[in-house]
C-alpha cells in the first residue's frame, strides 16, 4: 500500500484519503462551469474523464436529455456505472481523444482537470475530438490548472512543471489564460466565457468549502494515520504553496462555429 501511494498520481492519493472535490478551482469554479453551459432537457451531454462523478451529479441535476461519461480508467468506469443510472445515462470505457460517438451528435461537452495532464499536442487531439462530436453551435467547457500572468517567463514555467511532476507524479502542463484560449481557438472554438479562481486545492478554507467541515476532519485524520500518504500530501501542499503566485484555476467555454 505504501509503495502504491509513493508512486501513485496525486489525485489518486487524495481520493484514497476521502477527498471528493479534486478540481483545481474547487466546487466554486465547477459550479460556474455548469452554470455557463446552461444545461437543459434538450441537451445531449458528454463528460470527458468524469472520475469519481462529482461534477456529473451536479450536471444531472439539470436533467439533460442524455448523459454520456467517457473515462479511460476501468475502476472509475465500474464506480460510475454503480452510481450513475438512468434510462438515458451511460458510461463508456474509452479514450477522450478517440470516442465512439458520431460526428455532430451532441450539444455540450465538458471535462475537468484532464487536459493539464497532457502535452500540448495531446491536448489538441482531445479538443479536436470535442469539436468533432459537437453539433454546430455546441459548447465545450474545460476546468483546468492555469499559470499566471500571461507573460510568465519560460524558465519559471519549466520550474513549476518540474515541481508539479515530482509532487503529483504526472507531467502536468498548465497554460496561461492566453495559451488556453489559443489552443481552443486553434481547433475552431470561439471563446464564450472565462472564469478563474485561486488554486487552493489543499488550503484549509478551500477544503472546508469543498468538502464540508466533517469530511475535512475525516480526511485530515486519514492523512495523519497514513505515513506514506502524509508525505505525499505535504509534498503537494508545499509545491502548491511555493508557486501560489503563479498558479490558478481556469474555466473556459468555447462554441463550435
Amino acid at each position: 500500500m505504501e509503495t502504491d501511494i509513493a508512486k501513485a498520481q496525486g489525485h489518486w492519493v487524495l481520493a484514497k484519503m476521502g477527498k471528493k472535490v479534486l478540481r483545481p478551482g474547487g466546487r466554486e469554479l465547477t459550479k460556474k462551469l455548469i452554470e455557463a453551459l446552461h444545461i437543459n432537457q434538450k441537451d445531449d451531454l458528454v463528460e470527458f474523464a468524469p472520475g469519481l462523478g462529482f461534477t456529473a451529479s451536479m450536471a444531472l441535476e439539470k436533467h439533460p436529455g442524455t448523459y454520456t461519461g467517457i473515462d479511460a480508467n476501468e475502476d472509475a468506469v465500474k464506480h460510475l456505472r454503480k452510481t450513475i443510472s438512468g434510462q438515458n445515462h451511460k458510461i463508456i470505457l474509452g479514450n477522450a481523444a478517440q470516442t465512439p460517438l458520431d460526428s455532430n451528435s451532441v450539444t455540450k461537452v465538458y471535462g475537468e482537470a484532464m487536459l493539464t495532464m497532457h502535452a500540448d499536442h495531446r491536448k489538441s487531439e482531445i479538443i479536436r475530438e470535442a469539436y468533432r462530436i459537437l453539433k454546430p453551435g455546441g459548447l465545450y467547457a474545460i476546468h483546468e490548472l492555469g499559470l499566471t500572468p500571461n507573460y510568465l517567463a519560460d524558465d519559471l514555467k519549466a520550474d513549476i512543471q518540474k515541481d508539479l511532476a515530482m509532487s503529483i507524479r504526472v507531467n502536468a502542463r498548465p497554460l496561461t489564460p492566453d495559451e488556453w484560449k489559443r489552443i481552443l481557438t486553434s481547433e475552431g472554438f470561439e471563446i464564450q466565457y472565462v472564469a478563474t479562481n485561486q488554486m487552493y486545492l489543499l488550503e484549509p478554507m478551500r477544503m472546508i468549502e469543498d468538502e464540508g467541515m466533517l469530511r475535512t476532519l475525516k480526511i485530515g485524520l486519514y492523512i495523519l494515520r497514513n505515513g506514506a500518504a502524509r508525505k505525499r500530501v505535504l509534498e503537494m501542499y508545499h509545491v502548491f504553496r511555493k508557486h501560489a503566485a503563479h498558479m490558478n484555476a481556469i474555466v473556459l467555454v468555447g462554441k463550435k462555429i
